[in-house]
């Protein structure tokens, strides 16, 4: 039988593994190829003697590693560009100017580079060139444009109530692309005559193209009716900006004109490669988990809904396994990936991952068999922590207990995960990855 301390040690390199394969210069390396005059990119060949230039946009947490793999293959072919990633997360660029700015929340960075791609699609690239557009997580709140009478204030409040009732990701970025000028297909419109192809780096379940970085290249399959049902839903017209709503009314009312939807000639030429994806990052950890001698099963690479209630559905599996064997025999390995939502009722410090692990403490403390679970954001930063997620196991609650009776309870309440694991020495600290394909969780039964 392995023992927690082999099981602890055996996940810690199955993530490894998993990070690996969503890397996201390979990612590039694997889908772009030049020799000679010839250029593929995305599957799509080009005879570079009939392109004028090639320029790099982008906007993500994979963003700079995936433009120094271009800046590599593409040489002095490359005219230059732009791309936006978060603080931290930039790599050494040559050819393609980077900008750093925040996340979650935009800054004034944010706007700088929304402007000066703005600025080079709308002044300096021509309907001759092509443009290699990088997309990856992150990119919504990095590339930021405000729509006219929508302040960075303005996005910045709405950004928080959204994240705070609890609203899933689908659903904050239908509310972010009606209040921007580039996102929901508005860089397409830049970008009219242009051919672009995409390499994209999913953080969304499903690999949804006008969800990923909220979709600035595709058409928007959301509407500002679509918006003002999310406000109502979660009781939060109140509580965004005064201009939020304007718009938002002015957009049902059909005064704002919507976001281009399919079949609008913006987007010819227009074409979109998902290059890495939660799918690919579990298979990676499965086959590490199967080499380790793990029975291992991949539940989902889709995995939503409520933190709390996905934990306890894995200690559930856990639990089945322990008992009777099935659906797998032990040693075991269980993995999913997604993205869940947290519902923020207290005013303690954590992120999705860090809670997962939390709601696992209790029904660990009382599984008979070793048992590790853990959670962890592949780009390195869940919530506004410095961790990516947390790791826990059966003598978890055991050792909480030197912290108060009610520690564990406490912190469950007050959403203060990361508290709760930085004490316990528990948190995973991988720093920035500069990959972003959701979360992944595992549970190993020894």
């Amino acid at each position: 039988m392995k023992s927690a301390k082999q099981l602890r040690a055996d996940v810690a390199g199955i993530w490894n593994l998993a990070l690996r394969a969503v890397d996201p210069a390979a990612a590039v390396r694997r889908h772009v190829a030049k020799s000679g005059n010839e250029l593929s990119a995305g599957g799509i060949r080009f005879d570079l003697d009939k392109v004028k230039r090639i320029w790099v946009l982008g906007a993500g947490k994979a963003a700079a590693p995936m433009a120094q793999a271009l800046e590599i293959i593409l040489g002095d072919r490359l005219s230059g560009g732009a791309v936006v990633t978060r603080y931290g997360y930039g790599v050494p660029l040559e050819r393609i100017q980077l900008i750093e700015a925040g996340h979650p929340f935009p800054d004034a960075n944010s706007v700088a580079a929304g402007e000066m791609i703005a600025r080079l699609a709308e002044n300096r690239i021509g309907h001759r060139d092509l443009v290699i557009c990088l997309l990856s997580g992150g990119g919504s709140a990095l590339l930021v444009a405000p729509a006219p009478g929508i302040t960075l204030e303005d996005k910045l409040l709405c950004t928080r109530v959204l994240l705070g009732c609890g609203a899933g990701i689908r659903e904050i970025n239908a509310v972010r692309k009606h209040l921007s000028a580039i996102k929901g297909g508005g860089l397409a419109r830049l970008l009219a005559r242009v051919p672009v192809v995409s390499l994209i780096l999913s953080d969304v379940v499903g690999d949804e193209l006008d969800t990923i970085a909220s979709g600035p290249l595709v058409p928007d399959s959301t509407t500002f009716g679509d918006c003002a049902r999310i406000l109502r839903k979660y009781h939060i017209e109140g509580f965004v900006p005064p201009a939020v709503r304007k718009r938002i009314a002015a957009g049902v009312d059909g005064a704002v004109p919507e976001n281009p939807k399919t079949g609008d000639p913006v987007f010819r030429k227009k074409l979109h490669t998902i290059v890495g994806s939660n799918a690919l990052a579990c298979a990676a950890a499965a086959r590490g988990a199967r080499r380790r001698g793990y029975h291992t099963l991949v539940l989902t690479s889709r995995l939503e809904g409520d933190t709390a209630e996905a934990a306890r559905f894995h200690l559930g599996i856990a639990k089945e396994i322990v008992m009777h064997g099935r659906p797998l025999r032990r040693p075991a390995c269980v993995i999913s990936g997604g993205e869940t939502t947290v519902r923020v009722a207290g005013a303690g410090k954590g992120g999705r991952n860090q809670e997962f692990a939390l709601h696992c403490v209790r029904e660990l403390a009382h599984l008979p068999a070793p048992c590790v679970a853990a959670s962890l954001a592949t780009d390195g930063a869940d919530g506004p922590t410095d961790a990516a997620g947390a790791v826990v196991d059966n003598t978890t609650l055991t050792r909480s207990l030197q912290f108060g009776a009610t520690f564990l309870a406490d912190c469950i309440n007050d959403n203060n995960s990361h508290e709760f694991f930085r004490r316990l020495g528990d948190l995973i600290v991988t720093g920035p990855t500069r990959t972003n394909v959701m979360d992944l969780h595992f549970v190993l039964i020894g």
